[in-house]
């Protein structure tokens, strides 16, 4: 009877990951195929999130910061460098990434003033829950289909942008 129990439970400890493994796969094949239908719903766009961003690209060298080459083509700002408002002033006003950046001193640290929640527009100024900080300006991005769920996804022609997803039933 013990060798039975014994053969029995190595067999089942072989097959049960193999069945557990087998639905995973499955699992994860559904959801990519449902997040494909719900990619189909959005007009396509060349802009990425420009909240992952790690550094900006100033558009045009800070006046106060002397480069130490004369080859650098552009200047570069790690994302939240200390910075001083009378001392050390990098970013006050700067031009960043083609334009997509307008960077501020807020409280000694760099901000995006056109895509930071907690300073949009201006130092201080912070976006309520359900927005994000669009081009400077706080949006509703929960119901607005010019701004379905990020800033500049756009719904296709028809489909209503809910709950930040453009078709969601």
């Amino acid at each position: 009877m013990a060798n039975v129990l014994i053969k029995t439970s190595t067999i089942l400890t072989v097959i049960i990951p193999l069945i557990l493994l087998s639905i995973l796969q499955n699992s994860q094949l559904a959801i990519s195929t449902s997040k494909n239908d719900i990619d189909d719903q959005y007009v396509e766009d060349d802009n990425d999130d420009d909240d992952n961003d790690e550094s900006y690209i100033l558009d045009e060298s800070p006046s106060n910061v002397r480069s130490r080459s004369r080859f650098l083509a552009s200047y570069i700002i790690k994302k939240g460098t200390h910075c001083d408002p009378v001392k050390y002033n990098i970013c006050n006003g700067v031009p960043a990434n083609k334009g997509k950046s307008l960077l501020y001193c807020c409280k000694a640290h760099c901000r995006n003033v056109l895509g930071d929640r907690n300073n949009c527009g201006r130092c201080g100024q912070k976006c309520k829950f359900g927005e994000r900080c669009c081009n400077g300006s706080c949006t509703n991005v929960l119901f607005n289909k010019n701004h379905c769920g990020k800033c500049d996804k756009q719904c296709k022609k028809g489909v209503a942008c809910d709950y930040g997803y453009c078709g969601y039933a």
